[in-house]
């Protein structure tokens, strides 16, 4: 299963200064209407691939220079459990075809995407369920011919090295991070930093942190993570306003919240009060690449405003730039003298 690749690829990127991936179609699509909360199964990709295909563009137009496969919870288990097994292919290869049609067409890397499988356990049994699974994945990733593969979202240190052996026999380049929950570490009790060196010597290109933690949250493990390894290091939050008490997305509260929600807690689909702003993701950036992370994102809860965001405070002008906020401009906020004159006369009438 190994290919090559010709063009610029992953690492000669970093080596020249900081790459962004966007990822957060799960949240942005069910935001949308496109897709169901609870399951999380990406079927978007073969009911609507326009849309799919749509929003990879509007990320790579805010500045992302990876376009993601959307096969994020597309593996077999979740198939399974909504009945569906038999989508697992055409879903697969139809996310795939997507993000290397628009990654071919805006001179972006093409990624292929391997992610927890909510059924990894430390015995024989599921350890070989969930490596048939990347498996599978991995060789439909080979024959669309990506440019490198992402495995993220892992809990578990060994589910997260089983993804990277898989991903190794291609010979492509490799991401692999880790989701810290509430407690500082992954399921075995190591550390992130300790967790990201067993990658790093296992031979992974990128490692480090994506999802459940907010910036506030995420941004203090960083540091140990870039002094524990010598490879590129990865940092992708999400947008929301983690705290030391609440440090995890799914942890958070919302005390200002008068009304019922189910489940009783605001993850996943009550959190719009406690989401970040973009300027805080900005700030989030330029403190990770500060310390010397490279690899950069947002995940779950992201869209093009908060990457664009992201860009611009790694000194990117994005084609999305041309749209950023400029307030001079504004009617009542601006400071256009025009403007000023007119509201003054306009307040005189009042």
């Amino acid at each position: 299963m190994t290919t090559e690749r010709t063009t610029k690829g992953l690492l000669e990127r970093l080596d020249e200064g900081p790459v962004i991936c966007a990822e957060g179609y799960l949240f942005e699509f069910e935001r949308r209407g496109y897709l169901q909360a609870g399951a999380f199964v990406p079927e978007i990709v073969l009911e609507h691939p326009d849309l799919v295909e749509g929003l990879h563009r509007e990320f790579v137009h805010a500045g992302s220079d990876i376009v993601e496969a959307f096969t994020y919870y597309g593996h077999r288990e979740k198939l399974r459990i909504i009945d569906k097994e038999h989508l697992l292919e055409p879903l697969n290869k139809g996310a795939l075809d997507l993000a290397t049609k628009v990654a071919r067409d805006t001179g972006t890397l093409a990624a292929g995407n391997l992610c927890n499988t909510n059924a990894f356990g430390p015995d024989a049994e599921s350890r070989a369920a969930v490596r048939a699974m990347f498996e599978e994945q991995v060789g439909w990733m080979v024959e669309a011919g990506v440019d490198l593969i992402i495995g993220e979202t892992f809990s578990w240190g060994e589910e997260a090295l089983m993804a990277l052996d898989v991903i190794k026999e291609t010979g492509l380049p490799s991401v692999i991070t880790l989701s810290i929950h509430r407690a500082p570490e992954v399921r075995e009790g190591w550390s992130p930093e300790e967790t990201c060196k067993r990658l790093a010597d296992a031979g992974a290109d990128v490692v480090g942190l994506n999802c459940i933690r907010g910036p506030q949250t995420m941004l203090p493990l960083m540091a140990a993570i870039r002094e524990a390894v010598d490879c590129h290091v990865a940092a992708v939050p999400v947008p929301y306003r983690t705290s030391d008490a609440e440090p995890s997305f799914q942890s958070l509260t919302d005390d200002a919240c008068t009304c019922e929600i189910p489940g009783g807690r605001p993850f996943p689909t009550a959190l719009d009060p406690l989401q970040t702003n973009r300027y805080e993701i900005a700030e989030f950036a330029s403190a990770a690449h500060a310390l010397g992370v490279n690899y950069l994102g947002v995940c779950c809860g992201n869209a093009p405003h908060f990457t664009r965001s992201m860009a611009e405070a790694l000194g990117r002008t994005p084609a999305a730039s041309r749209y950023s906020p400029d307030m001079s401009k504004h009617a009542f906020l601006g400071t256009d003298q025009k403007l000023k004159e007119h509201n003054q006369a306009y307040a005189k009438e009042l």
